[in-house]
């Protein structure tokens, strides 16, 4: 997504406004049975994350869900959660693949509806941990169906860094690197507001002083040192990330040496024999926990819920654990296989659930009775801080 078209993003925001609860009392109603296919179904969803072997013929989770459902799978990929909100706003899709940070604006602004889990018999296998969490369920009642999880993770460059940076001190704070140059110009940051909680992890740490405790939670004091040094980051930053392959690209031709990711983009690198490793430093990682969520006006709901059942099964859950470098929601699939092998899933981070700052959206009232800055000041300071340069 283009600088200039934040502009449906900043209206994506205003939703913020309703409470987070479901809105204006509206009765709700949630599917009752599952009838015959529509014959399609369309997703938004994060890059990687529903693939039918066109970019490796070995990972595969669409064409045989297509042959026994008589559902097409269409996908639309969605670079930040802003525009995964923006989309589900204008209408015409059955599913997103929604982060913490955007799934409770969907709720709030009346976007998708209530899952019944009755009607998907592998929810039971879902992750514990998973099930009941804030960012899909409301009141008691689930509004998503966990899919994947992650960290955001600092890629390097091992030519320059021949030992593992330590920090996020790297892309936040100018200085010369192991090679004996400076890192301006040689980092990325992520180009969406949420990143503001990566630098607010940083300075938690950092500056201790600030009384930092929940990177999402943020007064106007602290929230004010954040900008600040996200501020100085833009000058050291030639160009900011959002999209996957795009940032692939960056890492083999622009000369970059540090940056935040996913573990998707340092995957497909390795894979490339690209000169990269990722680690989580010490000051912790934000993380994703992502729930695919129904639209409230799907026209496909019957093929909604047949890829909702379809997305909880172990071979899916481990394929794409192994492809995207996540974990599955469904700890059954951390064994047997073939791609992801009997280790994967502790590699992929699965024993640090506790460790992670999962995204999840700023509200005004936060813990402890305090004020808070909202997600839709975030949205416009950090618009401002990328087009300032």
């Amino acid at each position: 997504m283009k600088f200039n078209s934040y502009k449906r993003v900043i209206s994506s925001v205003a939703v913020l406004a309703i409470a987070f609860t479901v809105a204006c009392g509206k009765k709700e109603t949630k599917v009752s049975e599952i009838g015959q296919g529509e014959g399609e179904v369309s997703i938004v969803a994060w890059p990687g994350y529903i693939e039918r072997g066109e970019t490796d013929k070995g990972y595969d989770w669409v064409t045989e869900f297509e042959k026994s459902s008589g559902c097409k799978v269409n996908v639309k990929t969605a670079a930040t959660s802003d525009e995964m909100v923006a989309l589900m706003n204008e209408g015409g899709f059955d599913l997103v693949t929604a982060s913490g940070d955007a799934s409770l604006r969907l709720v709030a602004g009346g976007k998708v509806q209530e899952i019944n889990t009755d009607l998907i018999p592998s929810w039971k296998n879902v992750d514990s941990r998973l099930q009941n969490a804030p960012w899909h369920t409301v009141e008691g009642k689930h509004y998503g169906v966990p899919y994947q999880w992650g960290p955001n993770v600092l890629m390097y460059n091992t030519k320059v860094f021949k030992k593992a940076p330590t920090s996020w001190n790297v892309v936040f704070e100018e200085q010369v690197l192991a090679d004996g140059k400076s890192n301006k110009g040689r980092v990325q940051a992520f180009d969406g507001p949420i990143y503001i909680a990566d630098a607010a992890l940083y300075l938690k740490q950092a500056k201790p002083e600030l009384g930092i405790q929940d990177p999402y939670e943020l007064d106007e004091k602290q929230y004010n040192a954040v900008i600040e040094l996200l501020k100085k980051q833009r000058q050291l930053v030639p160009k900011y990330w959002h999209d996957a392959m795009v940032q692939v690209d960056d890492f083999k031709k622009e000369g970059l040496v540090a940056s935040s990711t996913w573990p998707f983009q340092v995957n497909l690198l390795v894979g490339e024999k690209q000169p990269v490793a990722s680690i989580v430093p010490k000051e912790g990682a934000t993380g994703w926990a992502d729930s695919t969520m129904l639209h409230k006006d799907s026209k496909h709901v019957n093929c909604a819920y047949k890829w909702l059942e379809h997305s909880l099964s172990p071979k899916v859950q481990g394929d794409l654990a192994s492809w995207f470098g996540s974990v599955p929601s469904v700890p059954s699939a951390c064994k047997g296989n073939a791609l992801l092998g009997d280790t994967g899933c502790a590699v992929n981070g699965f024993n640090n659930f506790e460790k992670i700052s999962f995204w999840r959206t700023p509200k005004e009232d936060c813990s402890g009775g305090r004020k808070c800055v909202p997600y839709k000041k975030w949205a416009e300071d950090y618009i401002s801080i990328i087009g300032s340069k």
